[in-house]
């Protein structure tokens, strides 16, 4: 699947027949000295192609030798699979000494700084930041509902609320702390979409009384989950709209499966308020639509 020039050679390609299978569009020059099968990278998603180019990264630069630097930032968290939103597509890396040429290019973040050894771990043969780690340095740079997104997530996999804490409370006046103390305030595991980080965000924000999340209702055709439960007044909130920027496109079974799921509620008497991307980012029409549905 991936080779090295070194490879390559060894198995009896020279450079000229090297050139000839990028041209022809068999191999895939990822970067120098590292080379990737076409038909492998073309059968990737678009988050799998990201991970793909920091392997590669990883894979032509050795830096998976003791010397090497650790993945982080949103490399790390492409690499342990989490949620990004409108992120950057540099590769970053972390190491204890200055910067230099070997592995660093127009495409690749170098931060300074020594980790201790419980700030990472290992995904494959990858040096990468842990999750938590990940999760201080993302809110630590990005903005706000970016890492609110990534956060959620990462309490979803199993990342520690306690760690995280302290990992704060030792930052003190770091830049970006005021950030990541806001997120770790806000952030909650049962949110399983960055749609549905985005819609409890804005709820709150916009002081709408606040939901249960994840909440289980019975109905004649089955028992469903619904993403956001006014309980007392028999409102449910879902969110729909997945597809602008996550690659998400519903099946036919998932609408006739979503029709036959929303029938089921309306008959046990709730009422059902569905939300889209663009209905997030409108935030009149979003509150009157809730409190519609609240107040009716």
């Amino acid at each position: 699947m991936a080779w090295r020039t070194s490879q390559l050679r060894e198995a009896g390609f020279g450079d000229r027949h090297v050139k000839f299978l990028v041209a022809t569009g068999v191999l895939l020059r990822m970067r120098q000295g590292a080379y990737l099968r076409a038909s492998y990278w073309s059968g990737l998603s678009a988050a799998g192609r990201e991970r793909t180019v920091i392997f590669m990264h990883s894979y032509g630069t050795n830096s998976t030798s003791a010397a090497g630097y650790v993945y982080s930032h949103t490399s790390a968290a492409r690499i342990h699979g989490l949620h990004l939103w409108q992120a950057d597509t540099l590769i970053h890396v972390t190491q204890a000494k200055k910067p230099s040429s070997a592995g660093s290019d127009a495409h690749t973040r170098i931060h300074t700084g020594t980790l201790p050894s419980s700030d990472i771990t290992m995904v494959g043969q990858t040096h990468v930041t842990t999750l938590e780690r990940t999760v201080v340095d993302c809110c630590l740079t990005m903005p706000y509902k970016r890492a609110l997104i990534l956060t959620d997530h990462a309490l979803r996999l199993g990342a520690s609320l306690d760690i995280l804490q302290e990992a704060a409370d030792q930052l003190g006046k770091h830049r970006g702390v005021r950030n990541l103390r806001r997120v770790l305030a806000n952030a909650d595991a049962l949110s399983e979409s960055p749609g549905e980080t985005l819609t409890r965000d804005l709820l709150r924000e916009l002081n709408v009384e606040a939901p249960t999340l994840q909440h289980w209702i019975h109905t004649r055709a089955g028992n469903y989950r619904a993403d956001f439960a006014w309980v007392q007044k028999r409102v449910v909130l879902e969110f729909d709209g997945k597809g602008k920027y996550f690659d998400y496109r519903p099946t036919d079974e998932a609408v006739f499966l979503e029709r036959k799921r929303e029938s089921a509620l309306l008959e046990a008497g709730w009422v059902v308020i569905r939300i889209q991307w663009k209905d997030l980012f409108d935030e009149a029409y979003f509150k009157a639509k809730v409190l519609a549905a609240l107040n009716r």
